[in-house]
């Protein structure tokens, strides 16, 4: 399987792991299967941002090692990408609501835009713990065996 890169089936994988794991948390809480939609959608539990970079960030560190430049750039790249799940898109998601509420008060033919809330600090951690678990079962599956 020399053609299947263990770097973008980390990050694939660590994706499709949180976006699976949001789509069963959504339909926890509200006690029925959810739209498909969810499969998707940004904000919720897990972060898919944060395990889709750790994934990659953790496959990256054991084949390449901690102190390769690859590894140093991917740190780089993940920090900012979980900064920027937790503080921009949490700040443009309040923003949001603030201005849904405006347009309702204003009773404004306006459509109503969806709201993405971005992720608190427990929906990055567990989306990174995911991320990290995910990366190191792809380079078990793909480098060790």
């Amino acid at each position: 399987m020399e053609f299947l890169s263990p770097y973008i089936i980390a990050g694939a994988a660590g994706w499709i792991v949180s976006q699976v794991t949001k789509y069963a948390v959504i339909s926890l809480k509200k006690g029925r299967a959810v739209s498909a939609r969810q499969l998707y959608l940004s904000g919720n539990m897990p972060s898919a941002h944060s395990a889709t970079v750790v994934a990659l960030l953790t496959v990256i560190g054991l084949i390449d090692g901690v102190g390769s430049g690859l590894f140093g750039l991917a740190l780089i790249f993940a920090s900012v990408v979980v900064y920027d799940a937790m503080m921009a898109r949490r700040s443009s998601g309040e923003q949001g609501v603030a201005l849904t509420a405006l347009i309702k008060e204003q009773k404004s033919k306006v459509p109503l835009p969806r709201v993405a809330m971005g992720h608190t600090p427990l929906e990055v951690a567990v989306g990174s713990l995911i991320g990290f678990i995910v990366g190191l079962a792809v380079y078990a599956v793909m480098v060790v065996l």
